[in-house]
């Protein structure tokens, strides 16, 4: 039986495109049940939309608190009996709601060798760092920004003469293997 998988999406949706694709290629077993989002113009909802994939859009403001908006999720989720959570791309902070529901099945990427250059900008803060190489977290959400425990890293060497944009582009090339077959491991081993 695949493993029912929601991916939390804010933006283009690489990440997404490269996790269904892994999916469609069987080398991920998994099916995406819903793409979660909190902007609905984001790109990523016209890729959900070709490949017939259910989209909810979560609007934040509609709620008087984000743990309000957390349960109403929760409740979504288990609508589609989503058994692990891919982030991808999605700029929000995971609280205590969904946390517990959801204990170490909330998976993240993000942008850089963790625990250096947490958060938004780890693209970006490590080129002004001038560090020699960067690379790709894969890790569990816990309660703080890109704190929880480690699952895969891989390394990308900053050459001198990369700019924001040809790191980027580096970096998700990497982001869009390594998530894919990260996500493959983890449910194999379960």
């Amino acid at each position: 039986m695949p493993t029912r998988l929601a991916i939390f999406a804010s933006g283009t949706g690489s990440n997404f495109v490269a996790i269904a694709d892994a999916i469609a290629n069987d080398q991920l077993d998994a099916q995406i049940e819903v793409l979660v989002v909190d902007k609905i113009n984001a790109p990523v909802v016209q890729r959900a939309a070709e490949r017939n994939i259910p989209v909810f859009h979560l609007k934040y403001k509609d709620f008087a608190t984000k743990e309000l908006a957390e349960a109403a999720l929760v409740t979504e989720l288990q609508k589609y009996a989503v058994e692990l959570i891919a982030l991808a791309g999605f700029m929000r902070i995971i609280t205590g709601t969904l946390l517990a529901t959801y204990p170490n099945k909330i998976i993240n990427i993000h942008p850089s060798l963790l625990p250096a250059f947490p958060g938004r900008h780890g693209i970006d803060d490590a080129l002004a760092a001038q560090v020699s190489q960067t690379g790709v977290t894969i890790h569990y959400v816990d309660s703080g920004i890109d704190s929880g425990t480690i699952i895969a890293q891989q390394a990308v060497t900053i050459e001198p003469t990369d700019t924001i944009t040809t790191l980027a582009t580096k970096i998700h090339a990497l982001e869009h293997v390594l998530y894919p077959a990260t996500l493959a491991k983890l449910i194999s081993h379960n």
